[in-house]
């Protein structure tokens, strides 16, 4: 699998190159809809680190909003939202993700995503990822604390959906 690139805009988005695998095409050559949220959860594993505990280290991330989670803290999608503008075609280089941070809430917090296609640059997919983290001694949300929203605080950006 070929390396993450990232860019910062220095605004409030991290721009990701997230690879394409050949068995993530459907029958019409586009990228399956099933597959659009692994490319999803690529991104944001790339971006924030993956859940403490997990697998052996790796590349370090600058933003460590779930490596550093405190001891029996889970790291939870509550909600994903996926709208498909048009059909991302598979290709043999990364596609483009743009990741941000939509909300941020009490107990949890919104990743928000667009999704290109590396060669056209047409905007594929917007998405929005809802998070939260549950202390998995007594199974009850954790509010995020003030260092976990300094740590968001600099991607915050617009939201993809309006509610």
């Amino acid at each position: 699998m070929a390396d993450f690139q990232e860019t910062f805009d220095g605004d409030s988005r991290l721009t990701l190159a997230v690879p394409m695998r050949w068995g993530d095409m459907d029958a019409y050559g586009h990228i399956n809809n099933v597959e659009v949220l692994r490319i999803l959860e690529e991104a944001r594993v790339h971006a924030f680190g993956p859940p403490a505990g997990t697998g052996l280290p790796g590349v370090a991330v600058a933003r460590p909003v779930f490596a550093d989670l405190p001891r029996n803290t889970q790291a939870l999608v509550v909600e994903h939202r996926v709208k498909y503008l048009t059909p991302l075609n598979y290709r043999n280089i990364p596609a483009v993700v743009d990741v941000w941070i939509s909300s941020i809430k009490g107990a949890s917090f919104t990743v928000a995503y667009a999704i290109f296609d590396p060669i056209t640059q047409a905007k594929c997919v917007v998405a929005e990822t809802v998070l939260a983290f549950l202390d998995e001694s007594n199974g009850r949300l954790v509010r995020i604390s003030a260092a976990k929203k300094a740590q968001l605080q600099p991607l915050l950006g617009p939201k993809n959906f309006r509610s």
